[in-house]
């Protein structure tokens, strides 16, 4: 660790100590990397210079305030997992849609050390807010299949109505199915899952989202329409909406930037991201990325996001700071990179290939593929846990 980043790590762990004795006394990862624009494959930019510390935004009521309001990953550094997790073994979880399977791979391995059977066409395992379950989502099946993390086991699923993906608001306080094929929002008891609130949309598909900084708002994507729905998340309502300015529009995933200014969606049919301010919901940009672009992972250390691009088998890495594509890396024999996250400690990016029964580990710092695994049929958002941070979001793993 080079004594810019040991500085800032020491000051985060202060924080992170201070707000936690705050909280107890009120309650309770192919070959070498391209050039691209001339910068070298696997080189990590300089840090970015100071900059003056913003007034922290008042958040949403209960949720947790970020560590950094310049840097809402800021509690993701490597390997810093929160106590509730820190004993649970490393494990790679793989959804697979066509086999009603989640395959179980040890990262240390690169081998499948269990298969647990789940329910119909599971899309993804989202670890539960207080990161002590992982759901998997079963989406014609119509229910979530909890699994401890900590043993590996199965427990007993729950019926819910066409849960495609599932999130947790910042505060805790509701889980979000994104029940995609009914055209709702569905604002469930984060732990029992019984439903509270139903918020019908007029868009189709909603399947993924994040959430702003100060956790009053959440982006949401709906992929059959092609179009984007801002939601206030205290009232539970949708409060703007947009058609994407592509026809044929096929967003995706969806990240904010570290400072909380922007919004990156995939999108598979316009082949890159679209850029978005969440503020003022203005038309979007488009950066492209690669075909078929699909998810968005950003690195431990808040200055890289990974693009995964199914349709031709790469990875875009996006630089934050010079705000900027600098590389693109290859899998070896194509592949359809998918879902996934970051590995606890940054240095391998996990993602499913969609089409192609396997898994890919791909080495961060140089964007050489480690490992190919191969599991069921069609695997879809493959969970890393544990993983750094305080709290989960959901989806495969957005952690604050």
């Amino acid at each position: 660790m080079r004594p810019t980043e040991t500085a800032r790590a020491l000051i985060l762990a202060v924080a992170f100590s201070v707000l936690a004795s705050l909280a107890a006394c009120g309650s309770a990862t192919h070959e070498h990397g391209d050039q691209v624009h001339g910068t070298r494959a696997g080189h990590v930019p300089p840090a970015p210079p100071q900059r003056a510390k913003k007034k922290a935004v008042p958040g949403l009521p209960g949720m947790p305030p970020v560590l950094d309001p310049q840097d809402v990953y800021a509690a993701d550094r490597p390997n810093r997992l929160s106590p509730v997790v820190k004993d649970f073994p490393s494990r790679i979880y793989v959804p697979n849609t066509e086999s009603d399977t989640v395959s179980v791979i040890d990262p240390k391995t690169y081998e499948v050390v269990d298969t647990i059977r789940v329910g119909r066409q599971p899309q993804h395992v989202v670890p539960s807010w207080d990161m002590k379950t992982l759901w998997v989502n079963n989406n014609r099946g119509h229910t979530l299949t909890p699994i401890d993390p900590r043993t590996g086991k199965a427990g007993r699923s729950v019926d819910v109505h066409d849960p495609y993906n599932l999130y947790f608001t910042p505060n805790g306080k509701y889980a979000v199915v994104m029940a995609s094929l009914d055209r709702e929002l569905a604002f469930r008891d984060p732990h029992t899952m019984k439903l509270l609130k139903t918020v019908p949309v007029s868009c189709y598909g909603v399947n993924h989202a994040d959430f702003s900084l100060d956790g009053r708002y959440f982006i949401v994507s709906c992929e059959f329409s092609g179009e984007l729905l801002k939601v206030d998340t205290a009232q539970m309502k949708v409060v703007a909406q947009q058609r994407l300015p592509f026809r044929g529009a096929m967003p995706q995933d969806v990240k904010i930037s570290p400072d909380g200014k922007r919004f990156y969606v995939a999108d598979m049919m316009a082949d890159g991201m679209w850029v978005l301010d969440g503020d003022t919901f203005a038309r979007p940009e488009l950066l492209p990325t690669g075909k078929g672009a699909h998810g968005l992972y950003v690195s431990r250390d808040s200055r890289e996001m990974y693009v995964s691009n199914r349709g031709e088998g790469t990875v875009s890495v996006f630089d934050f700071t010079q705000n900027r594509l600098t590389k693109k890396w290859h899998l070896p024999q194509g592949g359809s990179p998918d879902m996934g996250g970051v590995s606890a400690d940054g240095k391998i990016l996990w993602l499913s290939g969609r089409y192609n029964s396997e898994v890919y580990a791909i080495d961060t710092r140089t964007g050489v593929q480690l490992a190919r695994i191969k599991v069921g049929s069609g695997p879809h958002g493959l969970a890393v846990y544990p993983q750094p941070g305080r709290y989960s979001l959901g989806h495969t793993g957005i952690f604050r």
